[in-house]
């Protein structure tokens, strides 16, 4: 059995003090890992603050990394300093570091290489825009993502990893895809994954669906045989409701 995993991704949100105010909120109160893995994603200014609360049960994850190490590389975050930080988690490939920022697939690739060296889990999100789905070609766009961020990754390397669906017409618009439509593309991703490699290294890898969820659908997702859980944006930045998130079972 995959573990559930609920992932909050703060995006640009959070002081260091209202960080602090965050962590306080939650301490004591996260499930056990063998129930959630409880994981936050935060801004890089964040997480030392983050890690100081020493939250029980709570995973620290970073939002982008680079795919080097060190060297001249002006505001870019060292996967080698995340690791020697404490992280254990890192997001790559959000749909907004591809658009706004023109990340690439190989760059994606890349990341993921430098996150694994660096004994930190990747977090690799894929997704497609609106007009790609009125176009039918969901399947062909995401598998092709999967692929792509996988190209060189031991089968090994990738039962140990998340991949994170995230459509990207319900990021921030308050739409969500059905608990069939999310479901429909996570089991195609995980087809990808046997295609590429073998059945039980597809059955190890812990998927997500992000995209506006929040706790009032969070238990139908999670009924779905495919999700294993959450990257969870807005609903994340509020104590309370990320409560409920990784408590949906109870």
């Amino acid at each position: 059995m995959r573990t559930p995993i609920m992932a909050g991704n703060w995006k640009l949100n959070k002081d260091p003090q209202e960080t602090a105010e965050f962590a306080q909120a939650i301490t004591g109160k996260l499930p056990s890992d063998s129930e959630v893995i409880s994981i936050i994603a935060a801004p890089a200014i964040d997480l030392q603050t983050l890690l100081d609360q020493k939250v029980p049960n709570l995973k620290v994850a970073s939002e982008n990394s680079y795919f080097e190490d060190d060297g001249a590389y002006t505001g870019e975050t060292s996967p080698l300093a995340l690791h020697e930080m404490g992280i254990t988690y890192g997001i790559i490939g959000h749909s907004e570091r591809r658009g706004y920022f023109k990340e690439t697939d190989e760059d994606i690739n890349k990341k993921a290489h430098a996150l694994i060296k660096n004994q930190i889990t990747p977090i690799i999100c894929c997704g497609e825009s609106l007009e790609k789905r009125e176009a039918g070609k969901v399947d062909e766009w995401v598998s092709g993502q999967v692929t792509a961020a996988l190209k060189g990754i031991s089968a090994n390397e990738v039962a140990n990893l998340v991949i994170a669906y995230e459509p990207i017409w319900a990021i921030g618009t308050g739409k969500t895809a059905t608990s069939d439509q999310a479901e429909e593309v996570c089991k195609m991703i995980r087809h990808t994954i046997e295609d590429l490699y073998d059945e039980g290294t597809a059955n190890s890898v812990h998927i997500l669906y992000g995209g506006s969820v929040k706790p009032a659908n969070v238990k139908d997702l999670m009924s779905k045989e495919d999700i294993d859980g959450g990257l969870v944006g807005g609903a994340s930045l509020d104590p309370e409701s990320f409560l409920q998130l990784v408590h949906y079972q109870d």
